[in-house]
This record gives structure tokens, C-alpha cells and sequence, in this order.
């Protein structure tokens, strides 16, 4: 089994630091991508409405050539919901995205997703230790990534979150990319590494709950619910729960299909059935499954309007972990203050130290969340 190898540039590292001149052409580089920023000027990678894939590598840089995306779930639905689940037209408009803006990054969503591929060249003073021929999955969003594709999504049918292509995209110094491990399907640890931020906070967050719980002697177990606990990073999150110490869980899907399969995991002590846009159905639907309001939901669907409701079904005192890029946290933070409650609120940044690594662990232990996973692969 090959060990899996995350790479990271210092995240202490001034973003002004290592700005050099390149011979080769590409100008001024730096640690966080400025250089590659087309417009609009003065903002990082990430907010600008254009980056430049220039292909020539700078020194602190690395090539990588792309054979697969995954675009984010909130992204995919809202462009699959526009065109009525035309593929044809789907595939055209993230051609267009990616052409016009240098990088993949939906205009609605604001998301875009990861990659996997093959290092091509790796610039000499690049501190993420990735060499020529590494094949690794990059664990930072293609909102960022300067990326160009060379084969039109000739492969692609446009009716899946996964994009095979040929293409190239650029790291930054300040990157983070992981060396895929020779014990899984690429397309697998795609998916899994795609979501591995959220079960990586989830189990942060749940023992910090339990070891608080313990020092002040109160014996009830730290309750969770993961609104959309069949899903990628639901299912993840739902382990990673239980690993961590949670007494009780509850998986909230919205259809019968998604109960069944959860059930048939036992990842949750309980599942029910609720629309998460409905924050009375939703909330009453957790409490009912647990008896309570619970001590940290955690949400993890890709459509609007579930903030009220899982503000709703989490006790005073509590946590709300926010992993959809569908969330509106000014609906998030507004919705809690009307509701008069006292629940902390976290937006799950997708990187935790050690996260893909929690989350293959989780893959390879859980039988209930691999069958997940490859049922969903299967169907797409």
C-alpha cells in the first residue's frame, strides 16, 4: 500500500515573500499566484474574474496535466438545473468557463471543484516536493487554479460531477496537492479527497464537544446530525462522527431512495426523512429521531435555504458546521440572531491538517461509507 503524501507550501510564509524574475518568460512569481491574476488587478487567484494558464512554469511552480475534474456538487446541480440536464449544454458552458476565465469557477455558485493528473514539471524552487511523474489529486478549488483544456470535454457527456479531459493547470508555491495512493481507483480517491475537509472538522469539532462534556462530569452523549448523510461528504462526516466520539447521530436525507442506502450503511443511529429547506419539518424531524435539539449538525447539501433549519435543531451551546457552497451565511448569521440562538457557527474551509488522510482511512475502514461512495460512482 502506498503511503499517501500531502504536499504544502508553509502557511506562515509571508504571501510577499520569493517574488523573483523568471528568464523563462513568465514574469514575477509569487508564493500565492498574483502574477497569474489577469483582472481584475490587486486580488488573489481566487476572486479574480480571469487567471492566466500560461503553461511555462514558474521557478516556485508546478505543471500538472489534467486527465479528470470533479466539479463541485453545488456547481454541477445549478448548471445541470439551467439547462433542464442537457449534458450537451452543460458541457458547453464549462468549456466557456474555463476558456473565459482561465480556471473553473461557476458565476453563480462561486465554486469549482479539484482535479487529478500527472506532474509534468515542477519549477526549481517549488516547495511542495512533487517531482515529474507524480500522479496526484490537487486539494485546492479550481476557483484558484489557472487551468486550460485541450480536448474540449470531448469525453465528457455532461450528466456527472466527474469531467475526464486533457488539460494542464498550475500550482502555486502555496498550494496543496496529494499523491494518489496506489491501493485505490483514481476516480475514487477523487471523489473521497474532493470532500475531505468536512469529515477531517467534523471529528475536530464533535471531540472537542465530548472533552468538554467529559471535564465538566456531565455524562449525556454528544448528539450529531449530518443533513444529507448519504452523501459524499454526509457519509464521511457521519464516521468521522462516531470515530470521534459521538454517542448519537442522525442522517437527514430527502427522499426514500437515500434512507434506504443510508440504513443499509449503518453509519447513523437513526435516519430521517426531511427537506432540508423546511426548517420547521427539518428541525422537528432531528429532534423527533433524538429526543432533542442535538449538540452539532453539520451540513452538507448542495441546494439553498437549509441554514434556518439546522440553526434550528441545534441546542444552545451547540455548533453548526457549514460544508455547502449553496450556504448563504448572511441568511446563516441573520436567521440565528432572529432566532435568538446561541450556537456557534462554522464555515468548513476544506483544509484541516491531516484531512486526506482522515478521510481514505475512513474510505478504507467503513464499509458502509465505500459502498456508498462506489454505488454513487456507478450511477454517475
Amino acid at each position: 500500500m502506498k503511503k499517501l503524501v500531502c504536499r504544502k507550501f508553509s502557511r506562515y510564509a509571508s504571501p510577499d515573500r520569493g517574488f523573483e524574475r523568471l528568464t523563462e518568460g513568465v514574469g514575477v512569481t509569487s508564493p500565492v499566484g498574483l502574477h497569474r491574476v489577469v483582472e481584475p488587478a490587486g486580488v488573489l487567484p481566487q476572486a479574480a474574474w480571469r487567471l492566466d494558464a500560461d503553461p511555462r512554469v514558474g521557478a516556485n511552480e508546478v505543471r500538472i496535466r489534467v486527465e479528470r475534474l470533479n466539479l463541485d456538487a453545488a456547481s454541477f446541480r445549478q448548471l445541470s438545473e439551467k439547462h433542464g440536464g442537457d449534458g450537451e449544454k452543460v458541457r458547453a458552458e464549462v468549456l466557456e468557463i474555463i476558456s473565459t476565465r482561465g480556471k473553473m469557477q461557476n458565476p453563480v455558485t462561486g465554486s469549482g471543484g479539484m482535479l487529478i493528473g500527472t506532474v509534468e514539471e515542477a519549477g526549481r524552487r517549488s516547495p511542495l516536493g512533487l517531482k515529474a511523474g507524480d500522479r496526484v489529486a490537487t486539494l485546492v478549488s479550481l476557483t484558484l487554479t489557472p487551468l486550460r483544456i485541450l480536448d474540449g470535454l470531448a469525453r465528457w457527456d455532461g450528466r456527472s460531477e466527474q469531467v475526464p479531459c486533457d488539460g494542464y493547470a498550475m500550482l502555486f508555491a502555496r498550494s496543496i496537492a496529494a499523491v494518489l495512493p496506489a491501493d485505490l481507483h483514481p476516480e475514487l480517491s477523487l471523489a473521497v479527497l474532493d470532500v475531505c475537509g468536512a469529515p477531517a472538522l467534523t471529528a475536530r469539532v464533535v471531540a472537542e464537544h465530548v472533552a468538554r462534556r467529559q471535564r465538566a462530569g456531565d455524562p449525556r452523549p454528544v448528539t450529531v446530525a449530518v443533513i444529507g448523510g448519504a452523501g459524499k461528504s454526509g457519509s464521511l462526516s457521519l464516521a468521522a462522527a462516531r470515530r470521534a466520539g459521538a454517542g448519537r447521530t442522525v442522517g437527514v436525507v430527502p427522499v426514500a431512495a437515500e434512507r434506504d442506502a443510508l440504513e443499509r450503511a449503518g453509519l447513523a443511529s437513526v435516519v430521517a426523512l426531511a427537506d432540508a429547506r423546511d426548517p420547521v419539518a427539518l428541525s422537528t424531524a432531528v429532534t423527533t429521531a433524538l429526543g432533542a435539539p442535538v449538540d452539532v449538525t453539520v451540513v452538507c447539501v448542495d441546494v439553498r435555504g437549509c441554514e434556518h433549519g439546522a440553526v434550528l435543531a441545534t441546542e444552545d451551546g451547540g455548533t453548526v458546521i457549514f460544508f455547502s457552497m449553496a450556504t448563504s451565511f448572511a441568511a446563516a448569521a441573520l436567521g440565528a440572531e432572529g432566532l435568538a440562538a446561541d450556537v456557534t457557527m462554522l464555515v468548513g474551509n476544506g483544509y484541516v491538517p491531516g484531512h486526506a488522510e482522515l478521510a481514505l482511512e475512513l474510505l478504507r475502514s467503513e464499509p458502509g461509507v465505500r459502498g456508498l461512495f462506489e454505488s454513487r460512482l456507478a450511477a454517475d
